[in-house]
Order: structure tokens, then sequence, then C-alpha cells
């Protein structure tokens, strides 16, 4: 059997996590990347709306749910606590590994380029 039975003691506390995370305390947000991110490689975060702090800024949820879509299909996702998040980017920023871009309706939000592939 070798580590069946660690590997199913693993996976059951990851299980009680993400069940957690879902019907627990935790606020949870989610966030859908649609089809670009398949030819720029990177994520958009709206961090400011019209001048005024919004999205991860103000977030009052625990977790950071990222799904990136294509043709209307989920390919795949990020979960990401927002305390981690926020301080990924800020790394990132200071090593200049993202880019702020404006962005949305009237070009009113402001938002960062995470490159997947610095993510993790």
């Amino acid at each position: 059997m070798g580590n069946f039975d660690v590997d199913l003691d693993f996976g059951q506390i990851y299980e009680e996590k993400i069940k957690n995370l879902f019907e627990g305390d935790g606020r949870i947000e989610v966030k859908t990347e649609r089809d670009i991110w398949k030819n720029t490689g990177n994520i958009a975060i709206e961090i400011r709306c019209s001048g005024k702090p919004s999205g991860l800024s103000t977030t009052e949820s625990t977790a950071w749910i990222h799904l990136l879509a294509y043709n209307g299909h989920i390919e795949g996702g990020f979960i990401f606590k927002v305390d981690q998040l926020k301080d990924k980017i800020k790394n990132l920023q200071k090593e200049g590994n993202l880019k702020m871009v404006m962005g949305g309706d009237n070009n009113a939000s402001q938002m960062v380029l995470l490159p997947i592939k610095e993510l993790f």
C-alpha cells in the first residue's frame, strides 16, 4: 500500500480547508479572467476605480479566487489568501515585474497586470 494512508490524510486535511473556505467563516471573492490571458500571460486585478480604492484594495474577503476562462469555459484558476496576494503584488511591484493599466468602463479602473508565471 505504500503511502496511501499518508496521502489520504494529507488529502483530507486540504479537503477540509477548502470546505471551510466555501462553507465556513472565510469570505471569498471570485473573479474571472476572460480570454486575453491566453495571449498576454497576465491576469488583471482591480485596485482603484474613479481614483478611489476598490477591488483587491477594499475587499473584506479572506480568499481571492481568480478563474481563467477561454471561449466561455473555465480552464483553471488560482486561490490566494487575500493578504498573501497583496504581498505578492507589492513584491512584484518592487521587482518591476508588473504593470499598472487603466481599463473597464470608461477606463475608470486602475488594475495591476500580474504575469501568471510570477504568481508562484
